[in-house]
């Protein structure tokens, strides 16, 4: 992501009102820039930034991503430089993604909680602790205050030049609701309370941090897979370590057995076993030799491995897994859109629930004011929803992050809380639930086989067929080859030559017929063979057939335990595929598929997609991410099988598994279906902490501190919640 893109999805240069995710590119009327934030740690930063920037003149479009600490912003062309201006009148400074860091690497977390601040609060709890064993001693009053005052300024300076800042904008967020609760504590003589609300405050406020920062490494952790160095040839052939951003694309370089491979690459020499569990979640190494691929952050096993590298290290597949991941906490979760609405409702409500509670009282029934605006004072501490607008972000990106552990991306939070609502799933055949290369299943031969090998293996290396191909490999190292004379090719027939001066064909089943060589036997043989989804391919001669190929597209050792889990998890199955009825059906039986549509075009399996959704409702569709566009866009979640290395799936997806497992299907929806109960959770504990200290502080039995547990506990306990999907990201859910 460039930090500055060209862009406008607006009818008027930047006159659109703005939104929680950035707008498509259209034309040259607009720009958009990524600015880094470092304050810009939680919901309440958004929600200042939102309330100064929505209607800011140039401005047409704001994105959020609070964990990466990014913001979006879509704007006139001449409009950056009185945003950054506004966003330091906010107590910001923003910089552009360029300035912040190196583009493809996620933001530096640096550290959580300065050493100064660490030492303020600590200053200021002594303080708070003297202040009010002063208050229960009976001492002094002033020694008292002076402790509360030295608490106050060494914990709350910040917290009360936030809170201006945000008044002054019109923002009720907890900075300023904590302000006005302190400073009308202090007005009513709780100068020791006041100071324990502060230090209490500033507690939980470093506490979420921490928690935060580990949902933050999360993300970043998947980029610190790979090493910061690599070793490359030089000029004068030998081995140099470099930093890996010197590295350019043809570079050649070595890796040694128990090295992280740097870059992505092909490998030119030498022959390994490749741990790529980090990048596609593959419980078994795979077998690496000259002409494969290799990805940055796998790890070489075996042998020294010399590597020509075909990507930098912003594009290697590692780097676009991390763009995606983090591009896809811009898009919002039903669940998150439907917090954030309630947010907006709650925290006004409650204020002036809280001014009625300081009023009514004393006017209307002669209470006590003191004792009424004490209690007016700990709602307005509850006011602020923190925990409820935190609770769904940090559970999101932790799913997201699970996920993309395990070889599982997930392009939005949209589709993965939308995953456990899965009721059927469309899987095209091959590529998916086949290995999508024809192998020969079985050979017949009516006279001798090492001669039928032999001429077969000689007149298939003739075509680029799949089903040449497949007896090509089946003889390989089996026979040695004949040199074929006079070759011709029978379009949709075979080929013909001659070998050792005698004719032979090697063609399909239509072949054999147009030469009168299919006998009644071998016709029944033949309907047989085909009978089980196979395809038939015969060595001819020009009176008879001397052997039968059976072909068939092998399928995927894991096709059927994906198929019988996603069945148990209540989720229908439909194989949608080009081929024809009889290998469908076969294929479907050996995997376990409830129904089979075959022979489809695009444009058939679009409308197949259509079918399904009136029929059952939520649909996925699972296909290669190109040829099965069509379905893989209508359906209301996309599956690319195998997306590790192909920029097209992985932009166009909405879930890319990153290698041919297809169990991983069920896994997701696992993931899924975890994702939305850890947001029921969090929304429960929320908004059921917040209803508690609502009663009991009208009824006066919560106090100002109890009232900041209420509300940064309530934060803690979601943020923890949400991060426990990281505990589980290794794990087969």
């Amino acid at each position: 992501m460039t930090p500055h893109d060209t862009c406008c999805n607006h009818d008027s240069a930047c006159a659109a009102p703005a939104s929680s995710s950035p707008p498509a590119p259209r034309d040259m009327s607009c720009a958009r820039t990524i600015l880094r934030i470092d304050g810009m740690d939680c919901p309440t930063e958004e929600k200042l930034i939102r309330a100064k920037l929505e209607s800011f003149p140039g401005v047409s479009d704001l994105g959020f991503d609070l964990l990466a600490r990014r913001l979006a912003v879509t704007h006139a062309a001449d409009a950056l430089p009185p945003v950054l201006d506004a966003l330091r009148e906010l107590g910001f400074d923003p910089a552009p993604e360029s300035e912040a860091g190196a583009q493809g690497t996620p933001a530096p977390g640096g550290p959580a909680v300065p050493h100064r601040e660490a030492l303020l609060l600590a200053v200021a709890g002594v303080a708070a602790l003297a202040a009010e064993a002063v208050h229960w001693t009976a001492g002094n009053p002033w020694l008292g205050a002076a402790f509360a005052v030295l608490a106050i300024a060494c914990a709350g300076t910040g917290t009360f030049r936030k809170g201006w800042i945000a008044l002054k904008n019109g923002v009720l967020n907890i900075n300023a609701l904590m302000a006005i609760a302190v400073t009308g504590a202090l007005a009513i003589g709780e100068w020791p309370e006041a100071a324990m609300v502060i230090v209490l405050f500033g507690i939980a406020e470093l506490m979420e941090r921490l928690s935060l920062e580990r949902a933050r490494h999360a993300v970043r952790g998947l980029m610190e897979l790979t090493p910061a160095t690599v070793t490359l040839r030089a000029a004068d052939g030998g081995w140099r370590e470099v930093p890996v951003a010197q590295a350019t694309v043809g570079a050649r370089m070595r890796v040694r057995p128990g090295e992280r491979i740097a870059l992505d690459g092909t490998v030119v020499l030498g022959e390994s076993s490749v741990n790529q569990a980090p990048i596609t979640g593959e419980s078994l190494s795979v077998d690496k030799a000259s002409g494969d691929p290799v990805y940055a952050g796998s790890i070489n096993e075996a042998g020294a491995l010399e590597i020509e590298v075909t990507a930098l290290s912003g594009d290697s597949t590692v780097a676009r897994i991390v763009h995606a991941v983090e591009e896809a906490q811009s898009r919002r979760a039903p669940t998150q859109r439907f917090v954030d609405r309630f947010a907006r409702i709650y925290t006004p409500v409650v204020f002036a629930l809280a001014v009625l509670v300081a009023l009514v009282p004393p006017l209307l029934m002669q209470q006590p004011w003191l004792t009424w605006f004490y209690r007016a004072l700990v709602l307005l501490v509850i006011a602020c929803p923190c925990a409820l607008v935190i609770s769904t972000p940090v559970t999101v990106v932790s799913g997201l992050a699970a996920a993309a552990r395990r070889g599982i991306l997930v392009k939005g939070g949209v589709f993965l809380e939308n995953g456990r609502q899965l009721k059927a799933i469309a899987l095209d055949k091959t590529g998916t639930l086949t290995l999508g290369r024809p192998a020969v299943v079985d050979f017949i031969a009516f006279e001798s086989r090492e001669v039928a090998l032999r001429e077969a293996a000689s007149l298939a290396s003739l075509s680029d067929h799949p089903v040449s191909r497949a007896i090509a490999r089946f003889a390989d190292g089996k026979t040695r080859s004949i040199e074929p004379v006079a070759m011709s090719m029978l379009p949709g027939r075979g080929v013909v030559a001659t070998l050792d001066g005698a004719r032979r064909y090697l063609g399909n089943h239509r072949l054999a017929e147009e030469l009168s060589v299919c006998s009644a036997e071998l016709e029944t043989q033949l309907k047989a063979i085909e009978a089980q989804g196979r395809t038939t391919s015969l060595l001819i001669a020009d009176d008879r057939v001397l052997a039968v190929f059976a072909v068939a597209d092998t399928v995927r050792e894991s096709s059927r335990e994906a198929v019988a889990t996603l069945h148990a998890l209540g989720v229908h199955t439909t194989m949608l595929t080009g081929d024809n009825p009889l290998t469908a059906r076969s294929i479907a039986a050996q995997v376990g598929i409830e129904s089979v549509r075959a022979e489809l075009l695009p444009a058939d399996k679009l409308s197949a997609i259509e079918e399904l959704k009136s029929k059952h409702g939520i649909v996925g569709m699972v296909g290669d991410g190109i040829n099965d566009a069509p379905a893989l866009a209508r359906a209301d979640i996309g599956f690319a099988m195998g997306a590790i290395g192909s920029d097209t799936a992985l932009e166009t997806a909405d879930v890319a598994l990153m290698d041919d497992d297809p169990r991983k299907l069920a896994e997701f929806i696992q993931l899924s279906r975890r994702t939305a109960f850890v947001l029921r959770q969090n929304i429960a504990l929320a908004l059921g902490i917040k209803a508690i200290f609502l009663v009991l502080a009208i009824f006066g039995s919560a106090t100002l501190w109890m009232a900041v547990f209420a509300d940064m506990g309530a934060s803690l306990l979601v943020v923890a919640n949400g991060l426990r999907l990281l505990n589980g990201a290794r794990a087969r859910w």
